[in-house]
């Protein structure tokens, strides 16, 4: 397992277990059987929607972002903050609101 996937493991022990899995050559994170969380690059990204989107918008964080046949894809994942990283109180608070940010794309999906 990754370092830093063990790390997030650990900060976010208040709010929960979460459950790491491979791919697009990062990490999904996972709590209760839902993703809200990314890791690429070992930067972690957090689900976010209309209601939480202006948290990150606020901090000026980047939404997560690939390229696919020469064209930008945004998703509705934002870095996570630095000090998320580093308290966790704030990290089991990030973790909350993206969290309910993927149970509201679950109830409304596209």
């Amino acid at each position: 397992m990754n370092e830093f996937i063990e790390y997030l493991g650990e900060m976010l022990r208040d709010f929960g277990s979460i459950q790491a899995k491979r791919m697009f050559g990062g990490y999904g994170l996972y709590h209760d059987g839902l993703m809200f969380g990314l890791v690429a690059e070992d930067t972690l990204y957090l689900k976010a929607d209309d209601e939480s989107r202006p948290h990150f918008e606020a901090l000026d964080l980047p939404c997560f972002e690939y390229l696919k046949q020469g064209r930008k894809i945004k998703m509705s994942y934002y870095q996570a903050p630095a000090d998320m990283l580093e308290d966790r109180e704030q990290a089991s608070i990030w973790a909350k609101r993206a969290y309910a940010a993927a149970l509201r794309a679950k109830a409304h999906p596209h």
